[in-house]
């Protein structure tokens, strides 16, 4: 009998440690975060300057004291400064989510800054790749802080935390706010004027942070966002079938792109062209999209004829299609003839594929693939020679984990409702009236066929944004309109000029 007890005894203490490991797993060693701290000298603006790169790891950590993350982040500031209430900072990350700040560290706003082919011609291919200096830095009129989100580059979980803390819309705004509070409070600069410039899901997560960080008892407020190919409200920017918005948000931007490849439009200048699809857009296709079936079929007839002379697809095509065509098909018939496919970041670009009749590009996007091997190699290069920066693991300039586990919704768990899409447009427009000095720069490419400049212009004539304040600026490239060195250019100085504009 005591021997059963016993046994009973040891088999109910088994099981109890075992439940305690599930809840409270065990817990690795919090290694030392890591500081590589060097001095620069560089020309921007026409003036020349002294400034020192910090990169780090900073530990953020949760209402009980304990380290929960390690947010990577490199710094650039100016090594002696005369005043720091005067010295603006702009922190910096990409999107995703799941991304790094490789591209637009390496792509626009660092100080050295890998050279791809401008004109989308070729792709990069394998190495050598060419670092140069930036020499349309901005430097001169700020410090510029780049942050790598949790899962990315360098940072990670650690200690207590866990992943679901982090990877999804409102956790990722408050993990990114906490780490801003963090840095202008260790560097002492919460009298500098500040700016968040982001790009693509990082517009999402531009407009979350600055509505973040208006609370926790720690109101910061923000004079400006640089928002590059914005997505603020999903609608415009996911094509996908009974998506009416998405049909008039991506139709100028498949003229433009058409146009580009000399499918449409010829004679015309991108600009004119552009502005007959609007009013086609906004007075034409939009009515027709809602009254549906109810169209006649001389009406829909008119209507395709119309389409093909804007986007370059054969009419019998469009009105197969229903008048409705999806982006990642258009992507396929544009070159069709020629058996390419068009890239989605940016248009121009254009793959050439084993499989032509697939209803999508089947290699994934040619402005893509043909230009990330050069922006990792460049950070990775740029990092241990310039920076002297040596870590223990690799740097992850993108992680398809975050994407798969990413939490979209803003509603607690077990909330029977929450209207979809994500959108944050409004949240924009609240901050905006709530802060009377915040302004806004909208940069957007032409050729983008993901976030659309169509959406851009529709997202902010409405959600109670404050239009006076907002600046639309717009490239002759794609997503990341800096790869076309002419839009490097362009884009540099309208940054320039929202920062230096009261």
């Amino acid at each position: 009998m005591k021997k059963l007890l016993l046994a009973l005894f040891i088999a109910s203490h088994i099981s109890l440690m075992a439940q305690k490991e599930k809840e409270d797993p065990k817990v690795e060693p919090i290694p030392k975060p890591q500081s590589f701290v060097t001095t620069h000298k560089g020309v921007f603006g026409g003036k020349t300057l002294t400034y020192k790169a910090t990169a780090k790891e900073t530990y953020l950590k949760n209402e009980k004291g304990d380290s929960i993350a390690s947010i990577w982040s490199v710094a650039y500031t100016q090594d002696v400064m005369v005043n720091s209430a005067q010295r603006p900072v702009t922190f910096i990350f990409n999107g995703g989510p799941g991304s790094a700040s490789v591209w637009l560290h390496m792509g626009l706003f660092g100080p050295k800054i890998v050279k791809v082919d401008s004109d989308a011609k070729k792709d990069d291919g394998a190495a050598p790749y060419d670092l140069k200096t930036n020499e349309n830095g901005l430097l001169d009129l700020t410090d510029m802080v780049f942050i790598d989100p949790v899962g990315t580059g360098y940072s990670r979980v650690v200690g207590k935390g866990k992943e679901k803390d982090f990877w999804g819309l409102k956790e990722d705004a408050s993990s990114v706010a906490q780490f801003i509070r963090l840095w202008i409070t260790e560097n002492k600069r919460w009298f500098s004027p500040k700016y968040i410039a982001g790009e693509s899901y990082g517009t999402t997560r531009a407009a979350a942070v600055g509505k973040a960080l208006e609370g926790n008892g720690q109101n910061m407020a923000l004079n400006g966002l640089i928002l590059i190919s914005q997505a603020l409200d999903y609608d415009g920017s996911t094509s996908i079938h009974n998506n009416i918005t998405s049909y008039v948000t991506y139709l100028p931007s498949m003229a433009a792109t058409a146009w580009y490849h000399k499918k449409a439009g010829q004679g015309k200048n991108l600009e004119d062209f552009i502005e007959e699809c609007r009013k086609f857009t906004y007075d034409v296709y939009t009515p027709a999209l809602y009254r549906g079936s109810l169209l006649t079929d001389s009406e829909k007839n008119s209507i395709a004829e119309k389409m093909s002379y804007f986007i370059g697809l054969d009419k019998d095509y469009i009105l197969r299609s229903d008048l409705r065509i999806l982006m990642h098909r258009f992507q396929k018939q544009l070159l069709a003839d020629k058996g390419l496919s068009i890239g989605r970041l940016d248009g121009r670009f254009m793959g050439d594929e084993a499989d032509k009749l697939s209803e999508n590009p089947h290699l994934g996007d040619a402005s893509s693939y043909q230009i990330s091997s050069a922006y990792t190699a460049a950070l990775n290069h740029y990092y241990a020679s310039s920076l002297h920066i040596e870590m223990d693991r690799p740097y992850l300039t993108s992680n398809s984990k975050i994407g798969s586990k990413w939490r979209w919704r803003t509603v607690p768990e077990g909330s029977y409702w929450e209207p979809a899409p994500v959108n944050v447009s409004r949240s924009l427009g609240e901050t905006m009236r709530r802060n009377t000095d915040m302004k806004v720069l909208v940069a957007s490419g032409y050729y983008d066929l993901i976030t659309p400049f169509f959406d851009a212009e529709y997202t902010f004539a409405r959600n109670g944004i404050v239009k006076e304040r907002v600046t639309m600026t717009y490239y002759e490239a794609g997503h990341m309109m800096y790869v076309h060195e002419p839009d490097l250019i362009k884009l540099s100085k309208d940054i320039r000029n929202f920062l230096t504009t009261e």
